[in-house]
């Protein structure tokens, strides 16, 4: 999962602070790896390195940063590794200068990247399907021949809307793309199923011109300024010229609106609105439909607190505690200068990182029964060590819920989840699992309950990419074979090797 945002602006020198400032809104999608390319004329500026936003980018950096277009990315690493030559915007000069970010996962890379080398004749420089994808991108640009100043604007519009037609054609998985042509304009656009999101807003200049934003969470948009224009389509494209105009066109051949369930579960910003549909009023709803299944099958539950594993087991906690009639208390005190853990490379800096992120208030736990709301189990790690955490402080009784039905398939479209086998709820009851993490009992949500919670919004969403859960991928073309190939890959062992690596590479590579 990533964080990408592109911005057009009437004022000179003015989109690298916008950037800057919808990547820090952005962070929580992402904090391996941050960069931005601005444009002025046919100049691009750019600076990307791994570290949080307020780390990569200094002083002297933004100085340099001219322009007032350009693109920025927050990364995490969806194939486990943290090479810096991996941090995007990526660039390619061929043709007219293009950068992109990328949020996402391409499920066919490795047939593109050899089609890309063999027939299209171009080379790919790191693992990254991001390249892999802009690549696709340029050459079926470069196809429609050059865009020219005395060409008429149609034109033009009509061969960069070519050129995205020309990637959905071609390239399958989770994306949404940000991509800026040097001189002439960003290009915004998302998969055919609309699983990455992405979305478009507007702010007028000082002078009565309209300026553009495009980013992946609506609050990058109200941070800065922009009103909401609309969710971009699953299979359409956004094109916003140098001068600010706005052209429009669906792109997909077949287009389907099924976004990933997660972001609502965890991903996203709770206010953040995607799709037209509110993250805080889902996970509301979350609650209330475990505490209807709390009240029909526990009606005798005894439950003196309602505690949240903080943050984003929190707005789930709020109205199931009030359907339950039972108080809802902060019982953990959050370190906010660790990072999400579930986002964490390999098992040790996993754990290392749950003991100093959360500890406990012993008042709200000493000699009550406690019921710890969280927003999924992946690992189980976490939820281990929280339950323990209620014991040693004096809980009673640890019951435990959460907002999601049992993660037990891998996510392909851009969520970095484990290995299947690496899993809490891989092969194993409700029951086991709650004695695996040290709880008298767990409740998981159901699916069809996640569903409902998230319906609705003002784009009429029904249906959603609830692949992790049921192992139901929109896309059709993930096999056995597929699988196995992401397991190996994603298996914590694999992931070490990586990391190793990666810092000898970035030995080698020191000035």
């Amino acid at each position: 999962m990533c964080g990408i945002i592109g911005i057009v602006t009437g004022m000179e020198n003015s989109a690298g602070p916008l950037i800057y400032d919808g990547l820090t809104v952005l962070q929580h999608r992402g904090q391996d790896a941050a960069g931005i390319v601005t444009c002025e004329g046919e100049q691009l500026y750019h600076r990307k390195s791994n570290g949080l936003v307020r780390d990569v980018f200094q002083q002297h950096h933004m100085e340099r940063l001219a322009g007032h277009m350009g693109v920025g990315h927050v990364r995490y690493p969806t194939a486990g590794t943290a090479s810096c030559a991996e941090a995007q915007p990526f660039y390619t000069n061929s043709p007219y200068g293009i950068s992109l970010a990328h949020n996402g996962n391409l499920t066919n890379a490795a047939e593109l990247a050899h089609q890309l080398y063999v027939e299209d004749l171009r080379h790919v420089n790191t693992n990254s399907d991001s390249e892999v994808l802009m690549n696709i991108f340029a050459h079926e640009l470069q196809k429609r021949g050059k865009l020219s100043i005395e060409n008429d604007l149609y034109l033009n519009v009509e061969d960069v809307f070519h050129a995205v037609a020309g990637v959905h054609d071609r390239c399958r998985g989770g994306y949404a793309i940000i991509s800026m042509i040097t001189g002439y304009g960003v290009v915004g656009f998302r998969d055919p199923w609309g699983i990455r999101p992405l979305i478009l807003g507007r702010r007028t200049a000082e002078d009565g011109s309209d300026e553009w934003v495009m980013a992946s969470e609506s609050v990058a948009l109200i941070a800065l300024g922009f009103e909401i224009v609309k969710d971009i389509s699953p299979g359409e494209a956004v094109f916003i010229t140098a001068g600010g105009e706005i052209f429009e066109k669906q792109c997909a051949k077949e287009a389907s609106y099924t976004p990933c369930i997660f972001e609502h579960v965890y991903f996203a910003r709770p206010d953040s609105v995607m799709d037209g549909i509110s993250v805080h009023r889902a996970r509301l709803k979350m609650g209330r439909k475990l505490a209807e299944r709390i009240s029909n099958e526990y009606p005798d539950h005894g439950i003196d607190v309602v505690i949240p594993v903080p943050d984003s087991g929190r707005i789930a906690a709020m109205d199931l505690a009030k359907d339950l009639d039972v108080p809802f208390r902060e019982g953990f005190v959050k370190n906010r200068y660790v990072g999400r853990t579930f986002i964490m490379p390999g098992q040790e800096i996993r754990k290392e990182s749950v003991r100093k992120k959360l500890n406990p208030i012993p008042y709200e736990f000493e000699d009550k029964r406690v019921l710890l709301v969280d927003d999924s189990i992946v690992r189980g790690n976490t939820s281990r060590k929280i339950v323990q955490m209620a014991r040693d402080a004096g809980a009673k009784n640890v019951f435990f819920v959460s907002a999601a039905p049992p993660v037990i398939h891998p996510n392909v479209y851009g969520i970095d989840m484990p290995a299947a086998a690496e899993y809490i709820a891989h092969g194993k009851t409700t029951e086991e699992i709650a004695e695996a993490i040290g709880a008298d009992w767990l409740m998981y949500q159901r699916l069809e309950d996640l569903i409902e919670a998230c319906q609705g919004g003002t784009c009429g969403v029904t249906d959603f990419d609830t692949s992790c859960f049921n192992g139901e991928y929109v896309t059709k073309d993930i096999d056995e074979e597929y699988l196995a190939a992401l397991e190996a890959m994603r298996n914590d062992a694999a992931k070490k090797k990586r990391m190793k690596n990666d810092e000898i590479l970035e030995i080698h590579n020191e000035p």
